[in-house]
């Protein structure tokens, strides 16, 4: 077991750098009469127009979008495109906050910058990809030791920051959203033998479901099978480890596919209202 394990992280290190119109008439209709005495009367609420759906990404290099050939941000110019196309979505307005390479500690420290919090307050829906970092950690701080129990050990400090981390969310913002997008293994299509970090991968998203649950409107995000399934090639070529386009394409799909469409920017409807409310 050791020995498959430091082999798979010597692989790891070598592939990857881890107008107006006119009536006929002069005259105003009855019609045209109605409309203006209507305005006169009432003053459409600001409500009536629906703000842009706001999308908030953080987390590590998926959201960043490392490994995207126009640099857009990975999923979330799919992702916004396919939530534009909703009849009852108007706009959708993306926030990237993704830094490649972000642990759990990592990104638990920048949800305390202003920037970060004020756009998680205003957020209709938050997307989180993090946990593959923390992973990668044991690799590197065990790799001429490695057993299965190392990583264990790590998954207890992982699940804490992740609920310190989803607390800090809903601490911002109590009604949004929340996705967790899951980890994957993107050596599962050239090491298929090295089934064990198949097993680190499903223990860690196991971890991630489990404690997605212990939160309202919050839910997970399964992308595991996208990459071992697919008889694409899904991978970045300068690295092999972190999705391409295609890839990017498939995650926003499959974020797509488990969203909420119906109840996204209904909040935001509801608070715009309550404003219009105070104002009378």
């Amino acid at each position: 077991m050791r020995y498959r394990i430091t082999c798979l992280f010597i692989c790891l290190v070598w592939i990857s750098g881890c107008g107006q119109s006119e009536t006929a008439s002069n005259q105003p209709s009855v019609q045209q009469k109605s409309i203006v005495e209507l305005s006169k009367k009432e003053t459409i609420p600001a409500s009536f127009f629906p703000d842009p759906v706001k999308i908030v990404s953080i987390g590590d290099s998926l959201t960043q979008g490392v490994g995207d050939s126009k640099d857009n941000g990975g999923y979330l110019p799919y992702l916004q495109n396919k939530l534009e196309k909703e009849p009852s979505i108007t706009s959708v307005e993306m926030i990237n906050h993704g830094i490649r390479g972000n642990r759990t500690d990592q990104l638990l420290k920048r949800l305390d910058k202003a920037r970060i919090k004020e756009d998680i307050k205003q957020a209709d829906s938050i997307v989180v990809t993090i946990g593959g970092n923390d992973i990668m950690k044991v690799f590197k701080q065990n790799f001429s030791n490695l057993e299965l129990n190392q990583f264990d050990s790590a998954k207890i400090g992982y699940e804490k920051r992740l609920r310190q981390i989803l607390d800090k969310v809903r601490s911002e913002n109590d009604h949004a959203q929340i996705y967790l997008v899951g980890v994957y293994n993107p050596f599962s299509k050239w090491f298929a033998d090295f089934y064990e970090l198949d097993m680190i991968m499903n223990d860690w998203n196991e971890s991630g479901k489990e404690i997605i649950e212990e939160y309202d409107s919050a839910y997970f995000i399964e992308i595991a099978d996208i990459f071992e399934k697919s008889e694409e090639d899904l991978l970045y070529a300068e690295d092999y480890f972190h999705p391409n386009d295609r890839g990017y394409e498939l995650i926003a799909t499959r974020i797509y596919n488990d969203m909420d469409i119906t109840t996204i920017g209904k909040d935001t409807l509801e608070a715009s209202a309550k404003g219009d409310d105070d104002q009378e």
